[in-house]
């Protein structure tokens, strides 16, 4: 995985939690999360079409299960015909070994978010790239919390609380090298650290824990301490538009994505 462009290729998750049929999608009627509509056009085409709009974007690799391959490609930009190829990639049983599936062989900078972030920006995406190819190797985007609800009052519920302000990650990540494929150990039991602080404890260790958990760390020595952790050079990117922050997780967050997907539409 060493870049020698200044291109880039996009891994989407988009299987289903332990292979389950999400309400949302049981709701709309539609085999798989993925596939459910908003505001005219399934959850992943919204993906798709910010990914697209990036420049430099080589490749796109959709990690999702073998049987929905099929009705997946079907989506508007999910066969390539958005003028990126796309491939698809078995998902494994979590998201550790989803991701180091679909980087297989990936020699250029790694992009990596999820197929339910329909209000993913292409800009943001573009200053992530940007990050990799400045040297960074391993890089996570986030939005303050006054940024998250300013774009809409109940957009989201759990924060990190640092010393500097309150985050909320925004489901993108980035990746340069092997080195930086550790990081992917974060998410081996799953990436809701606000949910589940024990997991934040097994990932970083209890004493980087109490440090977030108490408000005694900054954003930047925070990523200063990952760094140092995974042996790689990790930066935040802080968006400033709080949206990014904002996935369909839930019936309460498809109504709030749909709310700002319409308001962008009028703009």
């Amino acid at each position: 995985m060493a870049s020698s462009e200044r291109g880039f290729a996009a891994i989407v998750l988009a299987a289903q939690r332990g292979g389950r049929l999400d309400p949302l999608a049981d709701k709309a009627g539609v085999t798989h999360k993925c596939l459910v509509p908003i505001c005219g056009k399934p959850l992943l085409e919204h993906v798709l079409r910010a990914l697209v709009a990036v420049p430099g974007l080589s490749r796109i690799h959709i990690s999702i299960e073998k049987d929905a391959v099929d009705a997946v490609r079907g989506v508007r930009g999910a066969s390539g015909d958005l003028g990126v190829p796309v491939d698809y990639v078995p998902a494994a049983t979590n998201i550790a070994d989803s991701v180091y599936a679909a980087a297989h062989r990936v020699d250029e900078p790694i992009l990596i978010t999820t197929a339910d972030n329909v209000l993913l920006s292409s800009a943001i995406a573009e200053q992530l790239v940007e990050r990799l190819h400045s040297g960074a190797e391993c890089v996570l985007v986030v939005a303050t919390r006054e940024a998250v609800l300013e774009a809409h009052p109940d957009g989201q519920r759990r924060f990190y609380k640092l010393a500097d302000a309150s985050y909320s990650n925004c489901n993108l990540y980035g990746l340069r090298g092997q080195r930086a494929l550790r990081a992917a150990e974060t998410f081996r039991s799953g990436g809701q650290f606000a949910k589940n602080p024990k997991r934040l404890a097994e990932t970083f260790g209890l004493f980087n824990l109490l440090l977030v958990r108490f408000g005694l760390i900054s954003l930047q020595r925070a990523m200063a301490r990952m760094s140092r952790h995974f042996g790689v050079r990790a930066e935040a990117v802080v968006a400033e538009d709080g949206s990014q922050a904002i996935d369909v997780d839930n019936v309460r967050t498809y109504d709030v994505a749909r709310t700002i997907l319409e308001r962008r539409a009028r703009s």
